[in-house]
Parts: structure tokens; C-alpha cells; sequence
């Protein structure tokens, strides 16, 4: 990471200290939506990996309410838009409103300008709201009357929708979807996790009583350390050829774009991170395959009608595409996952 970008950010934190900042995080939120701790460190993952999260699932089972746990556990500016066929683009953007007093025109900023925009029932809206999210996602940010506006760092738009209702819905473009790095589904609660949420919600709702433990300038050095985070030439050649499986692959008529590739190495970066690490492994990458990739490409026809999902399909190209070491040894060689000082082949140099 070049001294420009770690000055702007703040700097990189000690393993200790960002094992902790982020462990506090994640209890924070799990104070509110109990046993889905996975689904919670994914959510922060793709908060430090800098990228977008799209939360799809039925109605009920906590999406908004993730979306706002991780909003309400860090100390920054969190704007909230309910997404609604009238929705107008400058509803989001803003608009340049005319000021009788300096007889001239001055810039209302929209609800995007915030450090996290949670946008629920994010397909309720027309097209042509839904555009007005395209720039601000992928070049942070903003034009209105011909004038560019920075968005705040860090930024993160975590959207929600409900994938079974399509009455009143407008199928997100393959665009807009290609802007979220990750997509997650909460699932159900196992039994003892509903058992405990009776005992727990129905008195006081306990996002109220939720309180921030981290702030944005702490977000920004976690940021600086998942940047720091080393990957070695044959991940990277792993995370391409992987993706690119995904292009040759005869199930699916839209493959996954370059923009996927590095957002699966961005958040692989921070996904080791969380575990401690501080070099990616292509378990990282295996991991991340499906909330990464399955929302961005398009199954064929005959691959609908046999219902497979893009989920299943990106699952099995992962389990045929060879592991990169599994490559480079000879079938004759002894299986090793370390060099013969000890040290694992994807592991930084250290001088």
C-alpha cells in the first residue's frame, strides 16, 4: 500500500488491536440478530474490503434489522432510504435548489451522502431511481447539475429485497448487481436461537438500546489493514482462473465481470484478516465464491429448467477448478500445504 492511501486512511493496527475492534463489532451486532455470526462477520468483511452488501431473503427473518445493527455499531453518519416506486433520483442524490436570499442556486445533499446507506426493499423503486445509485457505488461519487461531490470514506450501501414477492418490484439490471460485492441470505434461525429471540425481543427491542463501539476514523485504519493484507501471485491466478471458469462455463449465458474478480480479492483480504491472518489463502477465495460471484452472472435456459441456481453452479465450478498448488507439484511429490522451512506457501516473505 503506497504511504499516500495509509496517511488518508489512518494507518494500519496491530493484529491485537484489530482483532479486537473487529470482535467487538461483531458481538455488538449479535446482541440483535442471534446465531448468525458467519452471516455477521460476512457483512463486516465486505464493510473492510471497502465494497457493498445486498442482503435477499423472504420477508421476516432479519435483513433491515442486520443492516441497521451494523450501521448503529459504529460511530458515523447512517442514512436510511425506503425504497417506493415514487422514489425520485434526487431523492437520493439531492437536488439544486434556488435561494431567493443569494438569488442563487445551492446544493441539498440527497440521502446517499452518509458513511452507511441502508436502502430497504431496494427493488421497489423504478429503474430510473435505481440508477441514480450506479456512480455513487462504484466511483464514490456524486454528479448533480454537472458539478462532482466526494462521498464521505468509508462508504458502504447495504440494499435489502425480498427475492419471492415481484408484485410491485423492478428486477435490479445486471449493472446494479454487478456493484454489490457480496450477496447474503439470512436464512432461519435454528430452534434455540428463535427460543432465545422470544425471550429477548419481545420486551424491548434491543436495536434501540444498541450503542456504537466503533467510530469511522477506527473503520478507516481497519480498511488500512485489510489493504496490507498480502496475496501471493498463485491466489491471484486461482482468483482469475476462477472467475473465468464462470465465463467458459456451459450452464451459465453471463459470465462474472474483471469488477468481480477484484472484489473477490478485496474481500478475501478481509475475510483473512478477521481469521487472524495476514495473507490469503485459496480456502479464502473457495469461501467467497458463492456470495461473490452467484448474484452477478445468468444461468442458461436449459440450466432453469433443470432448476439449477446460479448458487449451485458457481458451488460445483469451484469443486472441479484445481487448487494452485495442486497444479504446480507432481502427482509423485509428497502432498505438503508448507514450505520446508514451515512456512505456508501464500505467506508474505518476511526480511
Amino acid at each position: 500500500m503506497t504511504q499516500q492511501i495509509r496517511d488518508e486512511l489512518g494507518g494500519i493496527l496491530p493484529s491485537d488491536e484489530f482483532r479486537a475492534a473487529t470482535d467487538a463489532i461483531v458481538a455488538n451486532i449479535e446482541q440483535v440478530i442471534e446465531g448468525k455470526t458467519a452471516t455477521v462477520r460476512l457483512a463486516l468483511a465486505v464493510l473492510l474490503a471497502e465494497g457493498h452488501l445486498l442482503i435477499e431473503d423472504v420477508p421476516g427473518v432479519g435483513k433491515t434489522k442486520l443492516a441497521k445493527a451494523l450501521a448503529r455499531s459504529i460511530d458515523c453518519s447512517v442514512r436510511r432510504i425506503q425504497f417506493t416506486p415514487d422514489l425520485l433520483p434526487s431523492d437520493v442524490t439531492g437536488v439544486s435548489v434556488y435561494n431567493q436570499e443569494t438569488h442563487d442556486f445551492e446544493f441539498r445533499p440527497g440521502a446517499v451522502f452518509a458513511n452507511l446507506v441502508v436502502g430497504d426493499e431496494i427493488n421497489r423503486a423504478s429503474p430510473k431511481t435505481q440508477s441514480a445509485l450506479l456512480e455513487c457505488m462504484e466511483e464514490r461519487q456524486v454528479t448533480v447539475d454537472g458539478v462532482t461531490y466526494d462521498l464521505q470514506t468509508p462508504f458502504m450501501v447495504i440494499a435489502t429485497q425480498n427475492p419471492i414477492e415481484m408484485e410491485g418490484t423492478y428486477p435490479l439490471p445486471e449493472a446494479q448487481r454487478d456493484r454489490f460485492t457480496a450477496r447474503i441470505a439470512m436464512g432461519y434461525p435454528d430452534a434455540g436461537a428463535e427460543l432465545a429471540m422470544l425471550d429477548v425481543h419481545t420486551g424491548v427491542d434491543p436495536l434501540q438500546e444498541l450503542r456504537p463501539v466503533s467510530d469511522a476514523a477506527t473503520v478507516r485504519r481497519l480498511i488500512a489493514t485489510v489493504r496490507d493484507v498480502h496475496v501471493a501471485d498463485a491466489v491471484k491466478q486461482y482468483a482469475v482462473d476462477l472467475v473465468t471458469a464462470t465465463r467458459e462455463s456451459p450452464d451459465l449465458r453471463l459470465g462474472a465481470s474483471p469488477r468481480a474478480t477484484l472484489q473477490l480479492l478485496r474481500t478475501a483480504r478481509a475475510v483473512a484478516a478477521l481469521e487472524g491472518r495476514d495473507y490469503v489463502l485459496p480456502d479464502d477465495l473457495q469461501a467467497l465464491a458463492v456470495p461473490v460471484l452467484a448474484h452477478r452472472v445468468i444461468s442458461t435456459a436449459d440450466a432453469q429448467l433443470a432448476r439449477r441456481t446460479t448458487d449451485a453452479i458457481i458451488s460445483d465450478l469451484v469443486h472441479r477448478l484445481p487448487l494452485p498448488h495442486e497444479r504446480q507439484r507432481s502427482p509423485y511429490d509428497r502432498p505438503q500445504s508448507r514450505s520446508d522451512n514451515g512456512r505456508s506457501p501464500y505467506e508474505p516473505r518476511r526480511r
